[in-house]
């Protein structure tokens, strides 16, 4: 019996054995369909995309009833069907579904489709295809899906805040939100927002804005841009940090699809006031390198009782000070000594100052004229770049008190704008001079020098002639450069600049000249150039201009020789 019953459960398990082999057999894999996508791992905002979805059946079933979905990226601004008319509403559809009826074994195929990715920089978007049929012969209803993920990559298109780094609070703060396109094609429906920190009050703008904080653009062509200004009042706590941020996107369907952010902080900040001590009849004087500088030293007495019979030294620290051009009509100094003595037999406010009275002595002195260059390679070995340059006055009441102001020396900047044909960059053919009726192409290179600070902020700007046009070549390609279409500025957003010779930055675009009949060839293509920028070592706001840009012979050169963006050599000032 218990034989027999060992013989039920082995043929049992046979049974069910053969039973589950010949299930698998007669049960259909989905493996069997290859679904596919081929596309771009990477494409720039709104550069035509293609996209190919391959399936092939490599199975020994018919798949009847098969249908075919693709679905390009989301915010596509198209889906085109490669081969295929379709009406505007049929291009506008991400959603492209195809009847294939029976899929036989072995059979292959592929579709095409185009697109244009709309997103921010170093956003992916997916693209999906979902193939559904029913194996013959079986009921169940089976489907496919694969997706393909494309990166964008960085826009060309500049959105940046034009925003001081340091406001004072309660103080009218205006600033501007500039934007230029690179792209080759044209945006419609553009939308700025505009988001700002607490404690800030909005005034105007210009253009007039929707609700405070949303801007409209009608459209933005190649080589087209333009600025929004906003003035308001900033307040808060000294040291706090205040931080703006706008998107720039287009409406599509009613939704706002984001293709640029820029992001800005402003620290707020309280004057000083120094009132023990003027510089050239200012509290907070921030010197040039040889500067003349006259001192005023106040003394007030904030106690209950006089002084008397005071006496008051001034220590001049820093090798900068040239010791032998101290001047003091009361007060007494060693040739070349860096000490000034002020006795109260010569001053009377040091003879008896009465509480709640105030006293005064000044002097005279000049900075050294010394300054690193390129072409001036004997400088003063105690001018390096990068070490926050500054002099220090030490003011002494014997016995009594002392305190030291800190005098801070402000950078050199230097600007060059120079024209140029036949260069190494894009090569220019001018005709130089130009001829009247024939457009001339000139290459213009700005060239900046920083020494000593480093400076924050930097922008470069200059006005193009009306004759003139930007070609849309620019190098480099990632530069922030804008171009308002309507003053015809340009704007070239540099940031920051570290200091010393081997820094220096360039930038190069070309323009395109025709002259008409009455004009003159010695004509004006820009005007002064000028870079300004914070200097953030006495946070003050450095510019310096050029001359004019004229394409006559003395303005205009062949570029033989030009070394394009090297950091160490010049094309001249």
């Amino acid at each position: 019996m218990r034989r027999f019953k060992i013989f039920v459960i082995i043929l049992a398990v046979i049974i069910g054995l053969a039973g589950y082999w010949k299930y698998r057999e007669n049960v259909y894999s989905k493996e069997v369909l290859k679904l596919e996508i081929l596309g771009p791992p990477e494409t720039t905002l709104l550069q035509v995309a293609e996209y190919a979805v391959k399936y092939k059946n490599n199975g020994n079933f018919n798949l009847e009833d098969a249908k075919l979905v693709f679905e390009c990226p989301k915010n596509s601004l198209e889906c085109l069907v490669a081969g295929k008319e379709e009406s505007p509403e049929e291009k506008k559809s991400l959603r492209k579904e195809f009847l294939l009826q029976t899929i036989y074994p072995g059979e292959e195929k592929t579709f095409s489709f185009k697109t244009r990715l709309l997103g921010k920089e170093n956003e992916t978007k997916e693209a999906k295809a979902t193939l559904s049929y029913r194996p013959k012969n079986l009921k169940a209803l089976y489907s496919s899906s694969t997706t393909f993920t494309t990166q964008i990559r960085p826009v060309l298109l500049n959105f940046e805040f034009d925003l001081p780094s340091k406001a004072e609070s309660g103080r009218e703060l205006k600033f501007f939100l500039n934007y230029f396109s690179s792209l080759d094609y044209p945006l419609s429906n553009i939308g700025v927002k505009v988001e700002y920190p607490s404690e800030f009050q909005f005034l105007e703008s210009k253009p007039q804005a929707l609700e405070k904080t949303d801007f409209e653009i009608k459209s933005l062509n190649k080589t087209e841009g333009g600025r929004i200004e906003i003035n308001g009042l900033l307040t808060g706590n000294a040291g706090e940090q205040k931080i703006f941020r706008a998107v720039f996107g287009i409406w599509k369907e009613g939704e706002f699809i984001v293709l640029k952010e820029a992001m800005r902080g402003v620290e707020i900040i309280e004057p000083s006031l120094y009132i023990s001590q003027l510089i050239n009849g200012k509290p907070d004087y921030f010197a040039q390198i040889g500067d003349f500088l006259h001192y005023e030293i106040y003394f007030r007495n904030l106690g209950g009782k006089p002084f008397e019979n005071l006496s008051l030294i001034a220590k001049l620290k820093g090798g900068l000070f040239d010791l032998s051009t101290i001047k003091s009509d009361l007060g007494e100094n060693t040739s070349g000594d860096n000490t000034i003595v002020w006795d109260w037999k010569k001053v009377p406010d040091l003879k008896f100052l009465d509480s709640g009275k105030e006293g005064k002595i000044e002097f005279w002195v000049n900075l050294k004229q010394v300054f690193i260059s390129s072409r001036n390679k004997e400088s003063d070995k105690e001018m390096k770049p990068g070490e926050n340059l500054s002099v220090t006055n030490e003011i002494i009441f014997p016995d009594q008190t002392k305190k030291e102001f800190l005098t801070k020396i402000n950078s050199k900047l230097i600007l060059t704008q120079k024209g140029y044909i036949e260069d190494e960059i894009f090569g220019s053919p001018g005709p130089l001079p130009p001829r009247v009726g024939e457009k001339s192409y000139f290459t213009v290179i700005w060239q900046v020098e920083n020494f000593y600070n480093k400076i924050g902020n930097a922008k470069l700007k200059a006005v193009l002639s009306p004759l003139a046009e930007l070609t849309g070549k620019i190098f480099p390609e990632n530069a922030a450069f804008t171009f308002d279409s309507n003053s015809r500025e340009l704007l070239w957003q540099i940031g920051d600049l570290e200091p010393g010779q081997e820094k220096k930055v360039q930038l190069a675009f070309q323009i395109a000249l025709t002259l008409k009949e009455e004009e003159k060839l010695a004509t004006p293509l820009m005007t002064p150039a000028e870079i300004s920028g914070e200097d953030k070592w006495t946070n003050q706001i450095l510019s310096t201009k050029t001359l004019p840009l004229y394409t006559n012979f003395s303005e205009m050169f062949i570029g033989e020789g030009i070394i394009p963006y090297s950091t160490s050599s010049s094309t001249g000032e």
